[in-house]
Order: C-alpha cells, then structure tokens, then sequence
C-alpha cells in the first residue's frame, strides 16, 4: 500500500523545513542498518525511497545513503565499527556498544525540532514523541549513563493479524469480547472452511500466545514476585512505563525458591488454556509446516494464501502481506476471565509495544556538517507529516504524537494491550527452543503430570545458568 504522489507531496509541503539547507557545505551521510521489511540486499524498500528523496528535496546540500546489511549479521557489523571508528553517520541502535561510542541526543532534544512550527515538537524536539514508549523519563530511553542515544523511526507491535473477508462470511466480529468469544469464534472460522490461527513450527506462536495467557493469570503474583530492580538490587523493578515488574533475578529467585512452579495453580491453568485454543483454533498438522517461516507473520504461507482467519505477527508483517487479495486488520488476544478459569486475577491482556523497532542513533566520530546533516535527518523522520506515509506504507506503529501509523497494525499498540506484562511463565536453559517446551503438550503426547515435570526440571536448569552467568551465586535462595 504505497502513498500516492499527492500525498507525498502535501507531506513535503507540510513539514516546514522545504527552504532551510545545511549552513555549511554540501553533506552526504550513510545510514547503515539491517531490513526489516523485505529480502533486498540494496534498499529498504519504495516507501523508504520515497522518505529519502523527500528529506533531500527539503534539504537539497544533503544526501543520504543507505547501507542494507543482513539481518543475522547486522549486530556484529555495527559494533565492530563503531568500536573501531568507522561508523557511518547512522547506524542501528540494536547493537552492542558502549556509551561513549554515541552522541547522546539529551541536548539536541530539549531544542525545538526546525520541522515542526506548531503543536509538539515545535519549541522542544523531545515533545514530539509518545511519552508512554520514548523520552528522558522513560528508562527503555536511556543507556548505561542516563543519556538518550538514539531515534526511533517507528515502534514494534506484536498482536492477531486477522482477515477481514474470512471474518465476514464466518460472521466472527472482532475484536473478541474476551477468551470464550475467541474460542467461539474459531469453530465459526472453521465452520466456514478456514484454519481459524495459521500456525507454523516457528517458536513465535506457542511462545506468544503463552506469554499472553500466563501473563493475565499470574499478575496476582507480581507484588509478591518482584524482589529485586532491573539491575540486581534488593528492592522492587518498574517497566518502562513506570509499573511493577518481575526483572530477571526476582524471576531465578521465584524458580529457585520454589514460590514458582509448574504446580502453580496459575501455571497449570494457562496450560489448560492454550491446550484448549490450540485444539479449537490450530490446524491439527501444524508443527509440520516450516514453509515462509519467518520473524514477521506465524504460519505465513496460509494467512498470506487466505486459508486462515487469523495470525501471529508483528507490525513488520505488512510488508510480507502486502500481495495478499484480501482486506486484513489487527486485533489484540482478548482478556481471560472467570468463564474460562477460576483463577482468573481480572488483569487486561498485554504484550507490549516499544521503541524495539526501527531506532537509529549517530557514533561519536560523526563531526562537524555531517553531524549536523544526521541530526536533521532524525529531526525530519520525527515529525509527524514526513513519517507518516512510511509508516502507512510499511505497516509502522507510530513513535510520534500527530502521525497514526498503518491501520493493519493500529490495535498491537493501543489501550493496555500496549503494556508490557509484568510476569509471564520463565523458559528454558540457553539452547532449548519455546517450542520444544510446549510441543508435546499442545501435539497431546505429553500428559499433564509428564509436562509439569518436564518443565519444571527445563526451569530450574535455566534459571541455574542465569545465576552463574550474573554471578548471584551467593544469594542465600541461589545455593538451594
């Protein structure tokens, strides 16, 4: 779904920034990343194309290139050139680096964005941005130091992709009034001679429809869980939202302790959910198709050819479902309650929505001009007007108030569904898959008895390698 001409042109139009040029000479920068949107090893795509070209019409003494690097090496690249100086002037946030290897962007930030004349961002750049996902008080903003770092371009979205022509003839309405509704409405999808969930042998899809269950039952567990801050300490961890959260060593105290396991009353219970919806919403061949896996869109080669009513996928997904001869939508998992588990704690279902997606900050080598040309850059990405027909174009959840982002992905970050769940059921140890801990349970070769064992020897296993890997071997619940 690519933005027309017209529009491009009111965008351009109306960012403000068509007559301001670079004070010094002309620039060329680089902006170097993986993609994230398509299989070219040399563009992001047309939309990206578009938001180039229109960037370099409003500020004509600067150019941009675009460096695509692959998505399995893209991390080790841009660490090795930043630690050894030869960054471009752009580069991908999600890759490791030290602090001072980047421009911290705090000052850049508090001054008004020149694209922006009215409304947020226009007397300070920061205001411009979701508060609830970006910004100075937010700590999924911030790095090692305190310093904001990096820019992002969108934020990433995880939720039900759904087709709305299945939907329609199913006579299935979303989004589902709570968990017995979707269970419902799966029988009609299937009535109506679709797969209700496309399922593929991936880890995404047993592994995000556990997260969200057992995120839901065990929030009653949170205050009593979160013993430690985010960064080890005794006291209580708050997301980046400012909400109480279990962090990783309250979670190896809670397995190791003994004050989680398998036998939890919650845990059991989100095992009995997911079997339900698997044998009510899963194509019984599924752990079979390895067919399109990919990180975007679960069970892809069906959803894509219209045999299934809903899928999996993150808001990246747009992209693989941009050929598709159907109308789709999103739609967020529905709330568990008390018709579907006694144990119900009435929390909302969750997932998440964060700055994860596509960020990109500037290495402190970048001096001069080219600084200057890589700070327009970011400002002219975060405004409103100039992001928006991207966003549109890629499926792109917007970082930014003013722009509304794709309509197929709206739903992965609105209302509580865009917050992030506090505790959800641990994994394994380093090595062993999401799926191979739910598989035989979900497939029926694992009895209740056999899975709660299984799992809770593959919990004590993994939270033991987290202990010795941050070295809390002295804790008094780490030597039990």
């Amino acid at each position: 779904m690519l933005v027309g001409i017209a529009a491009l042109a009111l965008a351009a139009s109306a960012c403000g920034g068509g007559e301001e040029a670079s004070d010094g000479g002309d620039a060329t920068i680089t902006l170097e990343g993986p993609n994230q949107w398509n299989d070219s090893g040399s563009s992001f795509g047309q939309p990206w194309e578009d938001l180039i070209a229109r960037f370099e019409k409003a500020e004509p003494h600067i150019k941009v290139k675009t460096v695509v690097l692959p998505l399995t090496s893209f991390g080790q690249t841009i660490s090795t050139h930043l630690s050894a100086g030869t960054a471009p002037e752009l580069v991908f946030n999600q890759a490791p680096h030290q602090p001072y290897m980047v421009h911290p962007l705090d000052e850049y930030l508090q001054k008004p964005n020149p694209y922006i004349k009215d409304g947020p961002g226009s007397e300070r750049w920061l205001d411009v941005f979701r508060k609830r996902y970006y910004g100075t008080g937010n700590p999924s903003s911030r790095n090692a130091e305190g310093k904001i770092e990096f820019v992002p371009f969108n934020l990433v979205g995880i939720g039900l992709f759904y087709n709305k022509d299945a939907f329609q003839k199913a006579g299935v309405t979303a989004p589902f009034k709570n968990f017995e509704d979707l269970l419902d409405g799966c029988g009609k999808l299937r009535a109506a001679g679709y797969t209700p969930l496309a399922m593929d042998r991936s880890d995404l899809g047993p592994a995000w429809t556990m997260t969200t269950i057992s995120g839901m039952l065990l929030d009653k567990y949170v205050d009593k869980l979160n013993t430690y801050t985010v960064d080890g300490k005794p006291g209580k961890a708050m997301s980046s939202t400012g909400k109480p959260t279990v962090a990783g060593k309250a979670m190896a105290k809670a397995v190791l302790s003994g004050d989680l396991t398998t036998q939890t009353p919650e845990v059991v219970e989100s095992h009995k959910l997911i079997k339900r919806m698997w044998d009510a919403c899963v194509d019984k061949n599924w752990s079979g198709n390895t067919e399109g896996l990919n990180g975007a869109v679960v069970g892809l080669r069906d959803f894509a050819a219209g045999r299934s009513g809903m899928a999996w996928g993150v808001n990246f997904g747009v992209s693989a479902l941009k050929d598709v001869k159907f109308d789709f939508a999103s739609t967020p998992f529905p709330q568990i309650t008390t018709e579907s588990t006694p144990v119900a704690s009435g929390a909302p279902a969750r997932f998440g929505a964060s700055v994860g997606g596509t960020s990109y900050m500037i290495p402190s080598t970048i001096k001069g001009d080219k600084l200057d040309a890589a700070v327009k850059f970011l400002q002219f990405v975060s405004t409103p007007a100039n992001i928006q027909p991207w966003l549109a174009a890629t499926g792109g959840i917007s970082a930014v108030e003013g722009a509304t982002g794709a309509d197929e992905t709206k739903a992965f970050a609105d209302g509580t569904w865009g917050d992030s769940i506090p505790l959800a059921v641990p994994g394994g140890p380093p090595g062993v898959t999401t799926l191979s801990l739910y598989e035989g349970w979900l497939l029926g070769t694992k009895s209740q008895t056999a899975q709660e064992s299984y799992l809770q020897d593959l919990w004590i296993k993994g939270q033991r390698q987290a202990v010795k890997d941050n070295k809390w071997e002295n804790e008094p619940w780490a030597k039990q």
